[in-house]
Parts: structure tokens; C-alpha cells; sequence
């Protein structure tokens, strides 16, 4: 017998709405294929070190700056937790440190992912999408199992209707 294509999806949180977006569709496909859901944010404290070496940020400002990030991950994660229970979808929230893909990686590995789906989106600014172009690219290449990139323009809809 073939094993579901979807069975465990993760995916990656990261405050943006197509992040939030990738959030629904990952609900609408757990109701469709019954699959498990992960949400992974992941503070970004390669970056914050890289910040702080090149002397852009203070020892200080590092950790205020970190901080900071976590309680928004854990925000972000919390309204995820909401998503999901709105739809009867339990969903596995995790925040993790490191760099964004390697974390994103390594998770999906630990919990056997079949599949990340990553937020997308047409009007994003051009910071927003050099970020996650690097981030995007480095899961696309390093990640054992598929990657979606979700640009549903209904999902709302969808999400309501479900």
C-alpha cells in the first residue's frame, strides 16, 4: 500500500501573512488527508550573533533584541494554536533558535516531515523578499522532503468555508 503523500506537514511561522496564509492551507489539507500539523518559528539568533561580531549591535541590544523576537514568536504561535482549533486542527507549535533554514530543516527531519510549506507572496516589499529568498532557497536545497511554496489568493475564503 502507498503511504500518504501528507501525513506530517510543517510548517514555517514567521509573522508574515503569507506565513499566516501557509498557516490556513496547511489546516485545509490536515482536514482533507487528516494529516499532522507543525508550526515552527524560529528566532533568529544566526543572525543577532552576526549583528552583534560586526559590532552593529551591543552585547545588550543583542538580547533585548532576541527577546523581543521571542515574544513574538510565541504570539505568533499562540494565533496559530487559534487557527487550527477554530477548524479542528490541532496543530504542534515549536519555537527554535538558530538560523532560520537549518532549524527548519533539522526539524522536519526529527519529526519526519513529508512535506514544509512555506508562505509566499506576490506583494511582499523587496527586503521581505530578499530574506526569504535566501531563507527559501537554502530549504529548498537542504530539505529531505517536498516543499510547497502556498500563493492560494482564496485561501481566506477557503479557510472560512472549511
Amino acid at each position: 500500500m502507498i503511504k500518504p503523500l501528507f501525513q506530517n506537514l510543517l510548517v514555517m511561522v514567521n509573522g508574515t501573512e503569507a506565513s499566516i496564509n501557509a498557516v490556513k492551507y496547511a489546516v485545509l489539507m490536515a482536514k482533507l488527508y487528516r494529516s499532522k500539523v507543525h508550526a515552527v518559528y524560529v528566532v533568529d539568533t544566526a543572525t543577532i550573533k552576526q549583528l552583534t561580531l560586526n559590532r552593529i549591535f551591543i552585547e545588550e541590544e543583542s538580547r533585548e533584541y532576541e527577546e523581543s523576537l521571542e515574544q513574538n514568536g510565541l504570539r505568533y504561535l499562540a494565533y496559530v494554536d487559534e487557527l487550527g482549533k477554530a477548524k479542528g486542527v490541532k496543530i504542534e507549535t515549536e519555537l527554535r533558535r538558530g538560523a532560520i533554514w537549518s532549524e527548519i530543516v533539522a526539524s522536519a527531519e526529527e519529526r519526519h516531515i513529508d512535506a514544509i510549506l512555506l508562505g509566499g507572496s506576490d506583494h511582499d516589499s523587496t527586503d521581505q523578499k530578499e530574506i526569504n529568498s535566501s531563507t527559501f532557497k537554502s530549504i529548498l536545497l537542504n530539505a529531505r522532503c517536498s516543499v510547497l511554496t502556498v500563493k492560494e489568493r482564496m485561501i481566506e475564503q477557503l479557510y472560512k468555508l472549511a
